[in-house]
């Protein structure tokens, strides 16, 4: 149950503290839930209409990939068997080949999966949560036009043209990867900041159910890697899949009529168009126009005691790992465990610089946390995509899943595959960074140690014993040739 008052037991301050969230997202939501839960006075402003009355819900509707991190954060509010009976199990990624062949790629062990969630409800859940406790209030419509970081006073405007004029103890900036509460930091000295662009952009596309039923296997990530493009397809309740096209810009430009639509789709998906529909196929692409994708990195995430960025407004990652929302849940649940293990200490002497701050601050200490984690997942996200789009086509990348997987089975406290560090724990993302580089390194120098030792044994047999050589010549030839097309895509 939502607690009302602050536990004067534990020495912390009985006055309540007004935290106003700012950004009524996925993050935004989840950390009203999480604050209310302290027992803080929480407000939310919004910049949108409530997405629980609206008729279209604007925003990004790419599906979600819920893992380990987020459901950690959602049990923690008590959300996660609801939200977990609401997605899709996907236990392996499906590689579509060219041909049509189907190959499954399994994401970890045995009972190990993502879960596929709508992204719209799944913010209306928390939103409703968030209101059921009695020291929340949504504050819908209300568009950021300026605050102070030295007083925390915060200037709101409506559609209507009134003004709202709201004073917070702290300010929580979960307003996405454009923020307004960021353009405060941009201000002021020794702020890092740096946005980049991919030159890829993505399009959406529905495949719909097939005589009432999921017109592929449902339990799958299905990917059409394609070297310098893909295309994916995650699962909804609906039983329709959302497939999503990433490619580059000027490819999408190439593209003006819905005759060239369907040549390119034969070209490189010619299993998706009887599945997605010729009309629908060229009715959708010319829909929206390719959206950009944008990598944000900064730090420090705060301002004194007034002020902390988290989600997309501290760091906003390309979607290829899906741990966009798992990082900036995961952020709500670190800043929970911070201000548990400083008792809630807000004190900061210093107005700005995070490392000359009172030593019990909660808020420098988030960012001395945080930081790393989140620059770690941006750079993984970027690898994540040349992985999906390019590598999964490759023998050897296959060939080195089946040995890191094999490890992590005999081994599995020496070898964990990255993609198990990142999605099914909670292994700190540059740590798990780190921990990839060292057995890669390892596991490399052994295959090398095991084939070198396998050629000098060899090498040794044949002096001993040597062959007739006429009879090798053949097969060597074919051995050769399956070495060199382990190696190429």
């Amino acid at each position: 149950q939502p607690s009302s008052t602050m536990e004067e037991s534990t020495g912390r301050s009985t006055k309540k503290k007004v935290v106003a969230v700012v950004g009524g997202g996925l993050v935004g939501a989840l950390n009203a839930c999480f604050f209310a839960r302290r027992g803080f006075d929480v407000q939310l402003f919004e910049i949108r209409e409530d997405i629980r009355r609206a008729k279209i819900v604007k925003g990004r509707s790419i599906n979600l990939a819920l893992s380990h991190r987020g459901r950690q954060a959602l049990k923690h509010v008590g959300m996660e068997d609801k939200i977990v009976s609401q997605g899709i199990p996907m236990n392996a990624r499906m590689i579509h080949s060219l041909s049509g062949k189907q190959s499954p790629i399994p994401y970890g062990k045995k009972g190990q999966y993502i879960l596929s969630v709508d992204r719209a409800n799944l913010n209306k859940q928390l939103l409703t949560e968030a209101e059921k406790y009695p020291n929340t209030k949504l504050n819908f419509d209300h568009k950021l036009q300026d605050w102070t970081a030295e007083t925390g006073l915060m200037t709101f405007v409506r559609s209507d043209g009134s003004e709202e004029h709201i004073k917070a103890d702290l300010i929580v900036g979960c307003d996405g990867a454009f923020s307004a509460i960021r353009k405060q930091f941009l201000r002021r000295s020794r702020f890092n900041y740096s946005q980049t662009y991919i030159p890829h952009g993505y399009m959406e596309l529905t495949m719909p159910p097939i005589n009432g039923e999921f017109a592929m296997k449902p339990n799958y990530l299905h990917i059409w890697p394609r070297n310098t493009f893909m295309m994916i397809a995650l699962p909804n309740l609906d039983k329709t899949f959302t497939c999503t096209l990433f490619m580059p810009f000027e490819e999408f430009e190439k593209i003006t009529t819905g005759d060239e639509v369907i040549q390119f789709f034969q070209r490189y998906f010619p299993d998706a168009i009887p599945l997605i529909g010729v009309d629908a196929l060229k009715r959708d692409y010319f829909r929206l126009p390719g959206q950009a994708m944008v990598s944000v990195k900064c730090a420090p995430y705060h301002i004194g005691d007034k002020c902390v960025l988290m989600g997309d407004a501290a760091h906003a990652v390309v979607p290829f790992y899906g741990q966009g929302m798992n990082a900036g849940f995961e952020d709500c649940i670190v800043f929970d465990e911070i201000m548990e293990q400083f008792n809630e200490d807000f004190s900061n002497h210093h107005i700005f610089f995070p490392l000359c701050v009172h030593p019990g601050a909660v808020l420098p200490e988030y960012t001395r946390v945080r930081v790393p984690d989140d620059h770690a997942i941006a750079d993984l996200a970027m690898y994540n995509y040349i992985e999906m789009r390019a590598h999964v086509n490759s023998r050897w990348f296959l060939f080195r899943k089946y040995v890191d997987n094999f490890l992590h089975f005999v081994m599995p406290r020496t070898i964990i595959p990255l993609y198990t560090m990142v999605t099914f724990t909670r292994t700190r993302y540059h740590e798990a960074v780190e921990r990839w580089h060292w057995q890669d390194k390892v596991i490399n120098r052994g295959l090398m140690f095991c084939a070198t030792g396998a050629v000098l044994g060899g090498s040794y047999l044949l002096i001993k014993n040597p062959p007739d050589i006429n009879k090798f010549i053949i097969p060597a030839e074919k051995m050769w040739d399956r070495l060199t097309a382990l190696r190429t895509p």
